[in-house]
């Protein structure tokens, strides 16, 4: 394992920065591979990945304790209050096809509910990549992809995700909408940094052979939209309707509907309650 900092000590609030070998402690052995890389400020975790993915040799965790240009999903800016949420990118080398990445978003909301939920924190999943926490969004997630260069049968992967830790009223206005948070959770944010990485390293490393068939029923599980009458919406346009029914092997959604169940790929559509 390698662990970096930047060269500084203090952000701009003049908070120490985080210990990475603390951090490892908490993954265990399973992060003894993973460069941890912590920083005081950013534009974008996965914008830094991306941009290094050529030179990454090892799996690589990149902490930021700020993001001033967060990314979310179909070119979206990720919102999130400053020095008021987990903010990460984890670079991880799969040696698979692109299409066996099918699911794999849904596999990480697995491991961000059962890490979450194992520190009090009541976390369930909305279809396709969102935690929430009593109806509202607590996190996101974001998947970005590279070939790698040395080896074509490989694909580098780019998890970006970002967790609300503070009440922010900023942040909801912004949004027009509630944000959970989990400011009335006592935490260590080493412990939890360390606690998700295991997670999520242990993840990749089952998904690489099995793919997302091993997570369906987990990730059923946390759905907090199962058996609601809900719709699927493109751009304002309702796509379909029916009653959620979790998801297949693949990741689809599936939707109970008067004409019989049919499936829903992932895209940039959005899941809503049929009464919204």
């Amino acid at each position: 394992m390698r662990c970096e900092d930047e060269p500084l000590g203090y952000n701009a609030h003049m908070q120490v920065l985080p210990n990475p070998v603390r951090v490892a402690a908490f993954a265990g052995p399973v992060a003894r591979d993973v460069a941890i890389e912590i920083v005081a400020e950013t534009g974008s975790t996965n914008a830094d990945l991306m941009a290094r993915i050529a030179a990454l040799t090892q799996p690589t965790l990149r902490w930021a304790l700020h993001q001033t240009a967060g990314k979310g999903r179909a070119g979206r800016t990720w919102l999130a209050p400053e020095n008021g949420a987990l903010t990460f990118s984890l670079a991880w080398k799969l040696a698979v096809p692109l299409q066996a990445l099918s699911g794999l978003s849904l596999a990480i909301g697995c491991v961000l509910s059962q890490q979450l939920n194992t520190f009090g924190v009541p976390a369930q999943l909305k279809w396709p990549n969102d935690i929430l926490r009593d109806g509202a969004k607590l996190a996101g997630i974001l998947i970005e992809t590279a070939i790698d260069r040395r080896d074509r049968n490989a694909i580098w992967v780019v998890i970006g995700i970002g967790i609300n830790l503070a009440r922010s009223t900023e942040l909801s206005q912004a949004l027009k909408r509630n944000v959970a948070d989990t400011s009335d959770i006592e935490h260590d944010d080493e412990q939890w940094m360390g606690a998700l990485l295991n997670g999520l390293s242990t993840m990749l490393i089952q998904f690489e052979y099995e793919g997302f068939a091993p997570f369906v029923a987990q990730w059923n599980a946390f759905d907090a939209y199962a058996g609601q009458d809900v719709k699927i919406v493109d751009q304002g346009r309702i796509l379909h309707q029916g009653r959620a029914a979790g998801v297949d092997a693949d990741g689809r959604l599936l939707l109970d509907t008067a004409e019989g169940q049919i499936a829903i790929v992932a895209g940039d559509v959005s899941l809503r309650m049929a009464e919204e």
